[in-house]
């Protein structure tokens, strides 16, 4: 059984319904994306699975315990005037199983150190948030997630902004997390991305949740699965999917 599941979920933000009616089950050690629309409650639904916007009806299920459900949120909210460094920032991720205040040991300054050089970031340790390129923060951002071994992991937006090189190296994490037995929930914009990570797709448009195949929802866009990017763009496919069209729409 699936560890996180939606039953007849009702979501509102400032009184307005933003979804109604969601049933299902994110599949266990696997990636979906989740897509929509600007303001489908994409958002929304992540909040709410992290605890932190109550439903107005319905109830979402999650076996896993609080300490490792792992939230990466837009890099807007993160506030670069604050005095952190890189490593600073990836030891926060220890803070949900032993708390803010009970310190470090050298083994946690061990794995914060794999963690790094996993990402690539072991050169930037102590530099100053405020100093980083776009890409740079998202990698330490999901650093701080590493360091957490999050088993529910839901990230909003990580390629926006960021170079392509720091898509690559996210991807690949997020691959070796679900492999290794991470749930991945990842709001998506862009179809080569869907393609190269997703597993399932939910697609969130009108106030209602549709769950899909991504081999389907690609052919929508008269896009092979087996098709690889770089091909996609030289035949000029549509590859961001802000405006996706709902199941049955004419094509």
């Amino acid at each position: 059984m699936a560890r996180l599941r939606l039953d007849d979920l009702q979501l509102a933000q400032g009184g307005r319904s933003v979804i109604e009616h969601l049933d299902g089950a994110f599949p266990d050690a696997a990636i979906t994306a989740l897509i929509g629309a600007n303001g489908a409650g994409k958002s929304t639904l992540i909040q709410a699975i992290m605890g932190v916007l109550p439903p107005v009806a319905g109830r979402i299920d999650c076996q896993v315990p609080r300490e490792r459900r792992a939230w990466l949120p837009q890099q807007l909210a993160l506030d670069l005037s604050f005095p952190m460094s890189v490593e600073e920032l990836v030891m926060t991720g220890c803070w949900p199983v032993r708390g803010a205040f009970k310190g470090y040991n050298p083994a946690h300054y061990r794995q914060a150190r794999t963690v790094m050089q996993r990402l690539g970031i072991s050169r930037l340790a102590h530099r100053p948030l405020g100093e980083l390129s776009g890409g740079q923060r998202q990698r330490a951002l999901l650093g701080r997630t590493l360091m957490q071994e999050a088993e529910l992991l839901l990230l909003d937006e990580p390629f926006a902004n960021v170079d392509s090189e720091t898509v690559g190296v996210i991807a690949e994490v997020l691959r070796e997390m679900a492999a290794q037995g991470t749930t991945i929930i990842v709001v998506l914009h862009d179809l080569d991305q869907l393609a190269a990570l997703a597993g399932c797709v939910l697609q969130l448009a009108g106030g209602h949740g549709h769950w899909r195949e991504p081999r389907e929802l690609l052919a929508d866009y008269g896009i092979d699965a087996g098709v690889d990017a770089d091909s996609a763009r030289a035949s000029r496919l549509p590859l961001n999917v802000s405006g996706l069209k709902t199941p049955g729409a004419a094509r």
